[in-house]
């Protein structure tokens, strides 16, 4: 068996000792003798797997125990419905700050549930290349809470600063983060928000789990409107278990929470990674005349890394022998074309030296 290098934005790469050992345990988990998506979700068995991965998770991200850790369904586009369902039962307006598709998104989705939204800052201004000043944040006079996304996989932009959640008042207002990106990819103090949320599949598990981080004093103000299943406060009132979960994984996740602390060393260990495999493609990408990166500096993902050729008639032959050469799901988003190097945690420093070697090598070939 082959593995190749995956660079896909989502489903994206899990780390090779976590698929070894959920094959091991794939059949007979612990002597069981069956499988951990054979479970019920109310045995003693998945409950302390449960358990478990969310008391890794607290561990590796030092989340206090005034927040409640949901495990839940639905991808982070349902929460682009949910946050204003729960945070807006009292009335006030949705702030954002919108820098990308997927702030986008979250706008249209709360407009179309008749939420009234406000933006509090855009980077439209300069085509979405770099991320707005903190400075020129205005928050509504109704703001409820300020939404914003902390790194934009499509575009590849991502926040050097975390928003002062203010209004000219002098108010706080909870702080709503989407970091279903850049989640577990280095420290990050939790007390700094209401509430987090992130897709799993790209630095959690696999698809079909969505994590939510929220603070006890933002929950119980939804409408009894509202399904059940969208009510933070029931759902952690069940803990995460008002339906089926997504078991297998959840299952997954703490594995990967497992190997972020157990093998990687924690988030900071992983945050120095990380810095070291984006600054290497990157360096690459400025040297070169036939590759080229439109986002400010500052501004640059650590995670997604979109670059463009400087003839795009290559393009599909860039990819063609990528992929030969084992480098995989290289294409950039339909919406802005081009590449994207999505440099996940499990995407090994390897993977990303053998792409820099590729690119040098087809430019010299075609540059």
């Amino acid at each position: 068996m082959t593995r190749h290098y995956n660079f896909c934005a989502g489903p994206a790469a899990l780390p090779v000792a976590v698929l070894e050992r959920a094959r091991n345990e794939l059949l007979d988990y612990q002597g069981r003798g069956l499988s951990v998506m054979e479970m019920s979700h109310r045995s003693d068995e998945f409950v302390a797997i449960a358990e478990r991965t969310e008391a890794d998770l607290r561990q590796l991200l030092g989340i206090p125990t005034q927040y409640k850790v949901l495990f839940l369904q639905g991808g982070a586009s349902l929460q682009f419905a949910m946050l204003p369902m729960n945070l807006l039962g009292q009335g006030g307006s949705a702030n954002f700050i919108q820098t990308g598709i997927w702030g986008k998104k979250a706008i249209s989705e709360a407009k179309r549930l008749g939420f009234n939204c406000h933006l509090a800052a855009s980077s439209d201004v300069n085509g979405h290349t770099a991320v707005p000043d903190e400075n020129a944040l205005s928050l509504s006079s109704d703001a409820a809470y300020l939404h914003y996304t902390s790194n934009e996989t499509i575009g590849g932009l991502e926040f050097d600063y975390t928003p002062h959640a203010q209004r000219d008042d002098g108010v706080s207002v909870p702080l709503v983060c989407d970091m279903s990106s850049n989640i577990l990819s280095g420290p990050l103090d939790v007390s700094e928000f209401g509430v987090i949320y992130a897709g799993a599949q790209k630095n959690i598990g696999p698809a079909g789990l969505t994590l939510v981080i929220v603070r006890d004093d933002v929950m119980g103000k939804a409408p009894s409107t509202i399904p059940s299943l969208f009510d933070y406060q029931l759902l952690a009132d069940a803990g995460s278990m008002v339906n089926t979960p997504p078991t297998y994984a959840w299952y997954l996740s703490g594995l990967v929470f497992q190997w972020l602390k157990d093998d990687i060393g924690g988030l900071a260990a992983m945050d120095a990674i990380n810095q070291r495999k984006a600054q290497k493609l990157y360096a690459a990408i400025d040297a070169s005349d036939f590759y080229s990166n439109p986002i400010a500096v500052r501004n640059r993902s650590r995670m997604n890394v979109p670059f463009v050729l400087a003839d795009a008639r290559l393009d599909s032959v860039f990819l063609q022998q990528a992929d030969e050469a084992g480098l995989l799901n290289l294409k950039g988003h339909r919406s802005v074309g081009g590449m994207r190097a999505s440099l996940y945690n499990a995407v090994p420093e390897e993977a990303v030296d053998a792409l820099i070697a590729f690119m040098a090598d087809f430019e010299q070939q075609r540059g």
